[in-house]
């Protein structure tokens, strides 16, 4: 154990040294915790209901209601794309500094956020292959399928807004948020067609990215702005909720008849800009705690593995909840999200989620991280570190 210890530290410190000075270690702390929000939020209010030999999805916000403020700690969403603007902007700036053209700076970027989905993909190919043909539940296996593939749209749409980067740079958050307004305006107000909002996926979240773009360009540095987001958009969500009817849950519920998220509601952007602004606040704190070496490499870590924490955290759950249903239906696990014991056990079960992911990781994380380095040479992380520059746009995976 004392071994263990020193070599952990040992490894902390030679990543402390590698990373340049100039560095916003900042930036990776807020991707590593939206990562962690994103991953608790789904293993807190996603439920697998065993019914007979049948799993059907449900979910804690269903059944107890005043549960909604969870979803406003852990649907962290808005600071991916926060991030993830600023990162890509600064990047571009980069690589066109360098004489790099457009097409080979997006094809570096998307094949580092595609690599890992390969894996994905064919597993779960494979996997309900066999299912089927072994004659299990058709609506299980589409239930399983559903929720493991579900983390994709969030990359196609990441995908499409690091295509059209270039053109973020000129735009104004305000525009796309008068889009969404708009479409929210005719759907709900004017009683439009549904499929209008699915307008909102792009719109919804081209405004925090194209808040990481005004971040890039130095429009956010005053903490005033931080506090306008916060203050303005947390006003804005509060109003829409108690006045204007929509959901109080940041996620989508089950049986509810409107979702926040699927499509993107103006109180889900209004809620996300509350978030920008509290990420934009927490900058100089983040900074200050990033100075430990300890924190800093887990951090360094959590950011080279994004990729495969977020692709493979649905699976890691399912895998636990299919292989105990073996024993017998249990709490927490398999029975209806209806009460407090239910949440107890729920959270007794995330230490075995977060196993079951770390077994995920060690099988696929060369996706993401490439093969297992030659002995003697430093590891990815030192390496990373080391060629990285102050955004760290080509070095760190986004989430």
């Amino acid at each position: 154990m004392r071994a263990a210890v020193h070599g952990l530290r040992d490894g902390a410190r030679r990543i402390e040294e590698v990373t340049p000075a100039e560095r916003d270690r900042a930036v990776d702390a807020l991707r590593a915790l939206a990562i962690l929000g994103v991953v608790l939020g789904h293993w807190l209010v996603t439920a697998l209901v065993a019914d007979g030999g049948a799993l059907h999805t449900a979910s804690p916000l269903q059944h107890m209601p005043w549960l909604a403020p969870i979803s406003w700690v852990f649907q962290t969403l808005a600071v991916f794309f926060l991030v993830g603007g600023h990162v890509a902007t600064k990047s571009y700036a980069s690589a066109r500094a360098r004489g790099t053209t457009y097409g080979r700076w997006l094809r570096a970027r998307l094949s580092r956020l595609f690599k890992p989905v390969a894996a994905v993909l064919t597993l779960w190919t494979v996997a309900t292959a066999c299912l089927l043909v072994s004659g299990a539940d058709f609506a299980t296996v589409h239930t399983q399928v559903k929720l493991a593939l579900s983390p994709l749209w969030f990359l196609v749409v990441f995908a499409v807004l690091t295509a059209v980067t270039p053109l973020v740079t000129h735009i104004n958050p305000l525009w796309p948020l008068a889009v969404v307004l708009h479409v929210d305006l005719i759907r709900f107000g004017l009683g439009g067609p549904s499929w209008l909002g699915w307008v909102n996926v792009a719109a919804g979240w081209l405004v925090p990215y194209t808040l990481g773009a005004a971040w890039t360009r130095g429009e956010l540095d005053r903490r005033r702005a931080g506090w306008v987001l916060l203050t303005g958009g947390a006003a804005a969500t509060a109003a829409l909720v108690a006045w204007a009817d929509y959901p109080a849950s940041m996620v989508g519920v089950p049986g509810a008849p409107v979702s926040n998220l699927n499509p993107p509601t103006l109180a889900a952007v209004s809620f996300g800009l509350a978030q920008c602004g509290l990420a934009l606040l927490l900058r100089e704190p983040l900074r200050r705690v990033m100075r430990r070496p300890l924190v800093w490499a887990g951090t360094a870590f959590a950011n080279l593995s994004a990729m495969t924490i977020f692709l493979w955290h649905q699976t890691s759950m399912m895998a636990v909840t299919a292989l105990a249903l073996l024993t017998g239906r249990l709490p927490g696990l398999h029975t209806v999200p209806d009460g407090l014991g239910w949440v107890a056990a729920r959270l007794a079960w995330l230490p075995v989620f977060a196993l079951a992911l770390a077994v995920c990781w060690s099988a696929f994380r060369t996706y993401e991280q490439g093969p297992r380095r030659r002995t003697g040479r430093p590891s990815r992380v030192v390496r990373v570190h080391r060629r990285s520059g102050p955004a760290g746009a080509k070095a760190t995976p986004r989430a």
